[in-house]
């Protein structure tokens, strides 16, 4: 180590390291991401229905601002607050957020400062803004699905569920089956049941859809989770259209166990895998009236699956209802919420309080929104190979680049790596 600073040799090369260089932030694209909310005012909006009840005097960061640092640290995959602690000298925030970061304890009495009617408030707003939406659009597909979120502290109603066989948050997802739009988020206590409260909630955005499009076709697509009595008289009242799976029960095993043995005899004598579907009409105790409900009935070689749906879809066979719209849902809704749950990170509701990890839940949803903004907006680009990329994908390979900033008098230049391989997406994208 004869000269200072070196590492090591390569050959007779000495390898040196300082702290010299301008400062470099990891999230170049902070400028993209701050393109997208001046256009769009997603961000904006929502911060419209925050409560704020604070001293005017002693107030350095706006709401907006406290929630546009949240939403952005976790599009760039900063998913807790106490990593503004590694952000605190980053120039491209700093002048994003036209000043200083707020700290770890600033951003935690925002996420504890909202109570039920703001969180109430804030889904409200975010039907109303999902409406706003379908001008022009003359059908939409209502996916609904649930998630569980782990949890491994005092969070309160974080509580055991057995189906799952945890200690848990149960998450409710209201989704556009057609675009991916987040209609609302819900987060529930530990041990509800699939379909606690969804009805309800379900009524209120039928209501606030109808009141805007009246004549809107209005589709229902859900697991077997979400088949109860009370979902069958809402799309009665409500003239709904609907593909939801059905629990297997004594009843609907009597009802196929002639086709089961049939397709089971076929692929034991012949070794031929095969897919039978048949219709009735079927009424559990509870219901109102009988539904018509489709089997579908399959050897796959590791044995037999069967699977019940209930559907009032009108000029479709049961097998262009099971594979043409009901399993889509695995697409359109199943892997929408595992974006937002493993990539927008709202599995980290690590608060105590139940209103204010609610609150988490709609920031990472928000965050999944502007994230879908995005989307759309490479789908209008001629990068093929970026049109697949989900939101990991697009953070990895465009959000986090290396870049310095120079402020002048006049102007703000923001300099990225010359080695960056998507610099030709990314300027289209700026351009758009």
């Amino acid at each position: 180590m004869s000269i200072k600073n070196t590492v090591f040799y390569r050959g007779k090369k000495s390898i040196s390291v300082n702290f010299s260089a301008e400062e470099i932030s990891s999230d170049g694209s902070l400028v993209l991401l701050e393109k997208l909310e001046r256009k769009h005012k997603v961000i904006r909006y929502f911060s419209t229905f925050l409560p704020d009840y604070r001293h005017p005097l002693r107030v350095s960061h706006s709401v907006e601002k406290l929630l546009k640092q949240r939403v952005f640290m976790l599009m760039q995959g900063y998913e807790d607050a106490n990593d503004v602690a590694h952000l605190q000298h980053d120039p491209l925030y700093k002048d994003i957020l036209e000043g200083n970061l707020a700290s770890q304890p600033t951003i935690s009495r925002f996420e504890n400062s909202l109570d039920k009617h703001a969180i109430f408030n804030l889904c409200y707003g975010w039907i109303d803004r999902y409406v706003s939406s379908l001008k022009g659009r003359k059908r939409i597909i209502i996916d609904i699905d649930g998630t569980d979120d782990p949890t491994h502290g005092k969070q309160q109603l974080a509580m055991f569920n057995g189906y799952y066989g945890q200690f848990m948050y149960n998450e409710l997802f209201f989704h556009d089956g057609d675009t991916g739009q987040i209609i609302v988020p819900v987060l529930r206590p530990g041990n509800s049941h699939s379909n606690k409260w969804y009805v309800s909630i379900l009524r209120r955005i039928i209501t606030r859809i109808r009141e805007t499009y009246p004549s809107m076709k209005i589709i229902i697509r859900a697991d077997s989770g979400f088949s109860s009595a009370p979902f069958y008289k809402l799309a009665d009242d409500h003239h709904l259209k609907y593909a939801i799976g059905l629990p297997s029960n004594e009843v609907l095993k009597r009802r196929v166990k002639r086709a089961a043995r049939a397709v089971k005899h076929l692929y034991q004598s012949k070794g031929e895998k095969h897919q039978h579907f048949i219709s009735f009409d079927y009424k559990a105790g509870s219901w109102h009236k009988p539904q018509q409900c489709y089997s579908k009935i399959e050897s796959t070689g590791l044995g037999m699956n069967i699977r019940h749906i209930v559907s009032n879809l009108e000029e479709q066979d049961a097998r262009e209802i099971y594979f043409g719209f009901y399993v889509k849902r695995g697409e359109a809704s199943e892997n929408r919420i595992k974006e937002v749950k493993n990539m927008c990170f709202s599995d980290r509701l690590s608060n105590h309080g139940f209103w204010a990890n609610f609150f988490r839940l709609l920031i990472s949803s928000l965050a999944y929104e502007l994230f879908l903004i995005l989307k759309s907006n490479i789908q209008n680009t001629s990068f093929e190979k970026a049109k697949k990329w989900q939101i990991s994908s697009i953070r990895t390979h465009l959000l986090k680049i290396g870049a310095t900033i120079k402020i002048t008098k006049r102007r703000v230049y923001y300099r990225l790596s010359k080695a960056f391989v998507h610099q030709n997406l990314l300027i289209e994208l700026l351009s758009g």
